[in-house]
């Protein structure tokens, strides 16, 4: 057993995988994505028990999913991830053959980024809700699930900030609030209120907190600043506990309704959600913003991180192509 982590209670051993994703505090779709591929790993195996395998079953895996499965870089090392999860910490093993395993190399790739007119082409296929959903995830750089777990508290209306609270590395940061959408984003956050008051008058009305706050503050899972901006259209029970709670607005809604809007506005480039993120930083950078900043409101920890989007811009482009033909 790792020096400082209670035994488990668990007997079965998925069970005990997800009593240790839940004591480091690994996010829900994490512990989810984890059980996927152990479970697959172990009847892959004729349901043999990880105990009883080493280095030979774990490489048989691995490469049966490379070639046989064709899965890209990024899902070959999550399930390489999934497997030393469960020996290093479900299993407290930690044989010599675990540190001789390549991962496979990763792919640098220029990202996908939409010109200023293709983003509003996109966003003018979209109404409702969902056009605010991606009009704020452009209009600041969040990532998908920042914009969606945005709660009623972290929007100032009057700074026009933004505080994205356990970005991605578990991190706090701030961003502007655009002023195109803040009427709009006024008006959400008052139908989400409505939508709570409702919810306290049905004898509901909490809200999943982060970590141990639901303990520290037993009523803030209650108060109308913890609700989430975009709340889900009806209850659900939570899975890690049974309540009944109004979670935030299901992400594939969102996915969905961008992909046939780049179908709609006739746009063929391979773009996601994420893709708007890509082209908030291209554009700051286009305007002549500086690196350091388009970091900080992206929220890398490495500007080199960030360097990825000083690929040739289109003013770049338009810049060379200029000086070269001139000498011509």
């Amino acid at each position: 057993m790792k020096p400082g982590a209670p035994p488990l209670q668990s007997k079965r051993l998925l069970d005990q995988l997800r009593e240790r994703a839940r004591y480091l505090h690994y996010s829900l779709s994490t512990e989810k994505v984890y059980l996927y591929w152990v479970r697959f790993f172990i009847r892959w195996h004729g349901l043999k028990h990880p105990k009883d395998m080493g280095a030979p079953e774990v490489e048989a895996f691995l490469t049966m999913l490379a070639t046989e499965r064709k899965v890209s870089a990024s899902t070959h090392n999550q399930a390489l991830s999934a497997i030393l999860f469960l020996y290093r910490e479900v299993l407290d093993l930690q044989p010599p053959w675990m540190e001789n395993l390549q991962r496979p190399a990763h792919r640098r790739r220029i990202p996908s980024v939409l010109t200023r007119d293709e983003v509003a082409g996109l966003l003018a296929q979209l109404d409702g809700e969902l056009a605010l959903q991606a009009r704020l995830l452009y209009g600041t750089g969040m990532r998908l699930m920042e914009g969606l777990r945005l709660r009623i508290k972290d929007v100032d209306f009057s700074r026009h900030e933004i505080i994205i609270r356990n970005g991605k590395g578990a991190k706090d940061r701030i961003t502007m609030l655009p002023r195109s959408v803040s009427d709009a984003l006024a008006r959400q956050i008052e139908r989400a209120r409505a939508e709570h008051e409702s919810d306290l008058r049905s004898g509901y009305g909490e809200t999943l907190l982060p970590d141990a706050l639901a303990r520290k503050y037993p009523n803030a899972a209650r108060e109308v600043g913890w609700q989430f901006v975009f709340p889900a259209a009806s209850r659900s029970r939570d899975p890690r506990g049974g309540t009944e709670r109004r979670h935030h607005v299901d992400e594939q809604v969102l996915q969905r309704a961008v992909k046939s809007a780049l179908t709609q506005a006739g746009i063929v480039k391979l773009a996601t959600c994420h893709t708007l993120r890509h082209s908030f930083a291209t554009h700051l950078l286009e305007a002549g913003y500086d690196i350091r900043t388009v970091q900080e409101l992206l929220g890398h920890a490495d500007v080199a991180t960030t360097q990825i989007y000083t690929h040739i811009t289109d003013k770049q482009l338009r810049d060379v192509h200029k000086k070269f033909h001139s000498r011509k």
